[in-house]
């Protein structure tokens, strides 16, 4: 423990400390002490030097064998990807039913089981709850000029938190829940995959700020800003892929930042257009994250985030999470993006802006490919050791691989400590398209003129009863 200031006051004086000290010699005691050390050394000294003859220390691994360099690096860091949709595809093979007959320790198709993690080393994963924007499916269905039309998509996320939550609990042995960077650590330590849940998509909110802060409680720690749709806080890349306007953050989108902020819930911009990007930056008192994106300037995708926006990232204290997904990595013949191409993003955004602010966000089970070499979970290792070979430090692999993740949740999570120990409240502001119900005209409301601002006609199944003591629909339907 560090001593501060006031504590140095408790601290003896040199010279108190010799008036403390026994005013009476004893030479014999003293001399019998030495004698007593001297014959412990000269009895412990051969066992010592057979111990160190038959435990030599550790070889030094040759420079150039990036596989065991990359073998002591990840058994010393976990490597923790932040994006992976493996519960998306539980809900739609198995409608959530993990029980009878799934089983994810066992060899499934597709890229991602415990067998395979484990082959990957895998230390921590955030599982992406993943509901798809409205209208996906039939577009009539959802106007995105009406954002406050029901949907059931707040109802679906609260599923994917669930089914997530389960998975995690029926493996034990090999995951742990974590909602907080120091889990990451502890369960590490003990052998198991840190499982964390972020949700990827704004419109997963319901436009509210209040659903925020419930999925928060439940466990949620990043809400990517939008998926493939504008929401009531901000402009989506895919809108601006297809011709739309950049228009930022809503101003509804600022309470939002607020709110994240104050949570300590991280912020995650994959997904969302290059001016949301520059908004958000601009306002955040917290560290950003994109769990799976790339560099702008490597390939041109609008999911990929251009230098201005990487640099502030870098004052931000920020993180870059690189992608697997192919189109993204070669627009033109997405079928030849490679562990290469991957690799070239994360040293473009390495040399721009440090190895601080850059992770892996594979996006993987989300998907409908993935890059030659990075087929699977199972090969992280590959893509650290190629990071070595050309050119980075284990430190800087350490940093990479799960470092800079775990430091940018821990100043989240201080950010928000700090602000709601200042005693700021939760966010109250409602987006500006938002309906309410009205009460009934014979509510007893509670303040005055609240009957004439707020009443609407009386609801049509308000039990009605006569004179004679019966419901008003009855006499005619039951004569008994």
């Amino acid at each position: 423990m560090d001593h501060t200031v006031s504590d140095l006051g408790s601290i003896p004086a040199p010279s108190q400390a010799v008036v403390l000290a026994s005013s009476t010699p004893r030479p014999h005691a003293s001399w019998t002490r030495i004698v007593t050390v001297i014959s412990l050394a000269a009895l412990l000294a051969p066992a010592i030097y057979l111990r160190s003859f038959f435990q030599p220390a550790e070889l030094p691994i040759d420079p150039t064998d990036y596989a065991a360099r990359t073998k002591r690096a990840l058994s010393q860091t976990p490597i923790i990807d932040g994006h992976n949709d493996l519960p998306y595809l539980i809900r739609v093979e198995l409608q959530n039913k993990i029980y009878d007959g799934f089983d994810l320790k066992h060899k499934l198709l597709g890229y991602t089981d415990i067998q395979r993690m484990r082959t990957g080393q895998v230390g921590g994963q955030f599982w992406s709850c993943y509901v798809q924007c409205p209208g996906v499916n039939d577009p009539e269905l959802y106007k995105q000029e009406n954002l406050d039309q029901p949907t059931w998509i707040v109802r679906d996320t609260l599923e994917q938190i669930d089914v997530t939550k389960r998975l995690i609990a029926e493996h034990p042995e090999d995951l742990q829940y974590c909602d907080n960077p120091k889990c990451i650590r502890d369960a590490f330590k003990v052998g198991k995959v840190a499982s964390m849940i972020g949700i990827e998509g704004g419109h997963q909110m319901g436009s509210s700020l209040a659903a925020i802060r419930q999925f928060f409680d439940l466990g949620a720690r990043y809400i990517t800003t939008t998926h493939n749709c504008d929401n009531a806080f901000a402009t989506a890349a895919s809108t601006v892929a297809a011709g739309g306007e950049d228009h930022g953050l809503t101003p509804f989108g600022h309470e939002y930042v607020k709110e994240m902020n104050r949570l300590g819930m991280m912020i995650d911009l994959s997904h969302t257009s290059h001016q949301t990007m520059r908004d958000v930056l601009s306002l955040t008192r917290s560290p950003i994250m994109f769990s799976h994106s790339g560099a702008y300037s490597v390939q041109k995708h609008l999911r990929h985030v251009p230098n201005d926006v990487l640099r502030s990232v870098k004052r931000n204290g920020g993180i870059v999470m690189v992608t697997f997904v192919c189109r993204f990595l070669n627009m033109q013949h997405p079928e030849h993006a490679s562990i290469h191409d991957v690799v070239d993003h994360i040293v473009y955004i390495a040399n721009l802006i440090g190895w601080e602010h850059v992770g892996v966000g594979s996006d993987f089970s989300g998907t409908p490919g993935a890059p030659i070499g990075l087929e699977d979970v199972s090969k992280y290792p590959d893509l650290v050791a190629l990071l070595m070979a050309r050119g980075a430090t284990e430190k800087q692999v350490k940093l990479f691989a799960g470092e800079n993740l775990i430091r940018v949740w821990e100043n989240v999570a201080a950010a928000a400590k700090v602000t709601q120990t200042s005693g700021e409240k939760p966010d109250e502001e409602i987006w500006e398209g938002r309906s309410w119900k009205y009460g009934h005209k014979t509510m007893p409301f509670m303040l005055a003129g609240s009957r004439e601002k707020f009443a609407g006609p009386a609801g049509p199944h308000q039990f009605s009863v006569k004179a004679n003591g019966r419901h008003a629909g009855l006499d005619s339907k039951d004569s008994s």
